[in-house]
């Protein structure tokens, strides 16, 4: 999915006249920044994010910024916040440190927005974070697992469950089919090496063994040379952890080319439609740890329904499209709480006393660190390509993950 000129004429502008007010060329509000709009009480409310539009992220970040974009639209549909509109100025994180931070200083600097929901990827966050800890800048995300984020600071909030609990849980899964011994390979980024460490740690802690690791860095396109040295270990089972899905479906595919006729385990990327498209027949069989996609609440079976008639296909990411559905509703509430867009402090102790039930659950809150708590995994199975659709996104859920 390439969305260059798109990205930034549909996703941005596709709710122009309630939420986005669209910029020449950054894509950002230009009509005044949050602050001079906020000394009227007719004027909106402004809040920004960070979602990957373009990048090795993109396949999930669009479906995520449209879902936001989707919350944005019903709450203005129903009369907004206090009688007054939401706003929600997008900017492109590409999911890289680097350009977070510059879409993070035009949210700040130049908007002058002090709610950020975002970013989609870890690295993007880990990114951004030191700064909205300094500034006093909330950063709210929908998708941001790596566990460095626990603890990032004060204003840093996020719906993601941390890949210290998914590491946790493969740990544990893998102990728990009798693999002995692994390979890994995984991606060298903040989320991807997150999920590896996580995972390792709790599988040595119970008595397991990693033969032998790769990395690859995200430009690559080809794995062979990572692969044939890890073919060459004996080990019960391969874990992989990918920040992209053509890497992670790459890799599937070509492992299976190259001979390996043993378990894959992973954690969600992997298990992506773009991913499954590519590794086909491949990736039959993959089991992994993800959030639970099957959105069982009210809200949950809601929203994957207004988000088939609003954009004309099933949610392809239904946990995080989800999760950042949650985000938007859960602004809104801490808005109507605070009245007050550039009340930072007041919007903070907002979610340290919520409890929310919403699309990705019921009855969730966030700890000392801003991280989510009462939202758990399940494992997943690819199934064979003959099986898959597009309702049921190519695997089926298994269980919920075994204790250690």
């Amino acid at each position: 999915m390439k969305i260059n000129s798109w990205a930034r004429t549909v996703v941005i502008c596709l709710l122009a006249l309630l939420v986005v007010a669209c910029g020449e060329d950054s894509g950002t509000a230009t009509a005044g920044t949050a602050a001079a709009e906020h000394a009227t009480s007719e004027a909106p409310f402004v809040i920004g994010a960070l979602d990957s539009l373009t990048g090795v992220g993109e396949s999930y970040g669009i479906p995520l910024s449209r879902s936001k974009l989707l919350a944005v639209e019903e709450i203005n549909a129903a009369g907004g916040i206090n009688g007054r509109m939401l706003k929600l100025v997008i900017e492109d994180s590409k999911c890289t440190s680097t350009d977070a931070i510059t879409a993070y200083q035009r949210l700040t600097d130049v908007e002058g927005i002090k709610i950020i929901l975002g970013a989609t990827c870890s690295g993007a966050t880990l990114g951004a974070a030191p700064l909205a800890e300094k500034d006093g800048v909330i950063l709210f995300s929908p998708s941001s697992t790596s566990p460095d984020i626990t603890g990032a600071g004060d204003y840093i909030f996020r719906t993601a469950i941390s890949s210290q609990k998914a590491g946790t849980d493969v740990g544990n899964l893998l102990w728990a089919s009798g693999v002995r011994t692994i390979v890994t390979i995984s991606e060298a980024t903040d989320y991807a090496e997150g999920s590896r460490r996580a995972a390792v740690a709790e599988f040595e802690r119970l008595g397991g063994t990693v033969a032998a690791a790769e990395s690859y860095p995200t430009d690559a396109i080809d794995f062979r040379s990572q692969l044939s040295k890890l073919l060459r270990v004996d080990a019960d089972a391969m874990f992989l952890a990918a920040q992209g899905e053509v890497s992670g479906g790459t890799i599937i595919k070509q492992a299976r080319e190259l001979g390996y006729d043993g378990p894959i385990y992973s954690e969600v990327v992997p298990t992506g439609p773009n991913a499954l498209e590519i590794a086909g027949e491949h990736a039959t069989g993959l089991k992994a740890i993800v959030p639970d996609p099957e959105l069982n609440t009210s809200t949950g079976t809601e929203f994957l329904t207004k988000f088939r008639d609003r954009f004309g296909g099933v949610a392809p990411w239904p946990w995080f499209q989800g999760s950042a559905y949650d985000g938007v509703y859960i602004a809104a509430e801490c808005l109507r709480q605070t009245n007050d867009d550039q009340d930072v402090e007041g919007f903070r102790d907002c979610l340290n006393g919520l409890t929310w039930s919403g699309a990705i659950g019921d009855d969730y809150s966030f700890d000392e660190n801003g991280d989510v708590v009462g939202i758990s995994h399940v494992v997943i199975e690819v199934l064979p390509v003959a099986e898959r659709t597009e309702e049921n996104l190519g695997h089926r859920v298994l269980r919920t993950p075994p204790a250690s």
